[in-house]
């Protein structure tokens, strides 16, 4: 199968519904009669989701949540974030109190199969790794033998830290914590030698310690940690809203459609252009949303690229590459089925 095949057998992702109401009353509805999108998100996670000084939201994931939000609701505004720990995000999720999760989270059999979620795709392809103190003078993973690790417990990391260890036949001492910032803090006091966490949030806790140069994030990458929106799984036609907004923004992206010329998109007459302003196609309709609902996305937050560069990536303190995040035919992985 080619790369290109593979993952465009991906979807992507994300939501449910504030209310209790059953998802058989449609999020879709509640979310437009409510007014306002309701969005599950990180306590804190640098440039996916963490408030400014202002105390306003900021991040890849809340600037998701916006598109999704102006998409139906035709205002980026009416959003409401609720954070959440990793412990408590997917039952939040499944009772209801949010319409979607858009919290770093890795998609995995168990939490769609198990829990009755549904991740509509990956926005982030992500892969743990390890925050290292440089006093340690360790230069790979595979010299972290009888290491002191601190993890956030009830994650995929911590699972997956037992099984690098365990297929190394490598020992190491656990120090589990149920918060991310506990964690960092019992890693900056000396609790632990070793953070692990995916590579792209080690980047943003290595530059919150007291001093960052002390610590180095090591180029291992020990998993594979698809992440993306999730939405609960009982409501396919909300679903399909939230992955068509996702596949929107990457679209815009390979279009050549952003913020900046969004304006000139909608005079352009090339048959791909007009599909996605909704000049033609009525795919808006098909979604129960407006024609230019993917116009609306753009206008919100920009395309692919320029959420990716804002808040990870060269326009931000992180400086993360793109790597596996770029477009599929700028050698990532990055691929959207076409808006036709």
């Amino acid at each position: 199968m080619s790369k290109a095949s593979w993952v465009s057998s991906l979807a992507f992702s994300a939501l449910a519904s504030l209310s209790a109401v059953p998802a058989s009353a449609g999020t879709l509805d509640t979310v437009k009669q409510r007014g306002t999108l309701q969005c599950g998100v990180s306590e804190g996670v640098a440039g996916f989701s963490e408030k400014d000084a202002q105390g306003n939201w900021r991040g890849f994931d809340v600037d998701f949540c916006r598109a999704v939000a102006a998409a139906v609701l035709g205002d980026a505004g009416k959003v409401a974030f609720t954070p959440f720990s990793a412990s408590e995000r997917f039952e939040a999720l499944k009772g209801g109190k949010v319409d979607l999760l858009a919290r770093n989270s890795t998609w995995t059999l168990e939490r769609e199969a198990g829990l009755g979620l549904a991740f509509a795709g990956i926005t982030f392809h992500d892969g743990q790794g390890f925050l290292a103190k440089r006093a340690l003078n360790v230069d790979g993973a595979l010299s972290l033998d009888k290491a002191k690790i601190c993890v956030e417990s009830g994650t995929t990391t911590q699972a997956n830290l037992a099984d690098f260890f365990k297929a190394n036949s490598m020992a190491y001492e656990e120090k589990a914590f149920p918060s991310a910032a506990e964690a960092l803090a019992a890693f900056q006091s000396g609790q632990c030698d070793v953070l692990t966490r995916d590579q792209s949030a080690l980047h943003g806790e290595r530059l919150k310690l007291a001093k960052p140069a002390d610590a180095v994030v090591l180029p291992d990458v020990i998993s594979k940690e698809p992440l993306g929106p999730v939405v609960r799984g009982d409501d396919f036609a909300w679903f399909n809203v939230v992955k068509w907004v996702n596949f929107a923004l990457v679209n815009a992206e390979e279009l050549g459609i952003s913020v900046g010329n969004v304006e000139e998109a909608l005079k352009s007459q090339k048959p791909d252009v007009r599909r996605f302003t909704g000049a033609e196609g009525g795919f808006g309709k098909a979604l129960g949303l407006e024609a230019d609902w993917a116009v609306r996305s753009v206008k919100a937050s920009g395309n692919y690229a320029e959420i990716y560069e804002r808040n990870l990536g060269t326009g931000s303190k992180l400086a993360i590459p793109r790597g596996l995040n770029q477009l599929w035919n700028m050698g990532g992985v990055l691929y959207a089925p076409p808006l036709r």
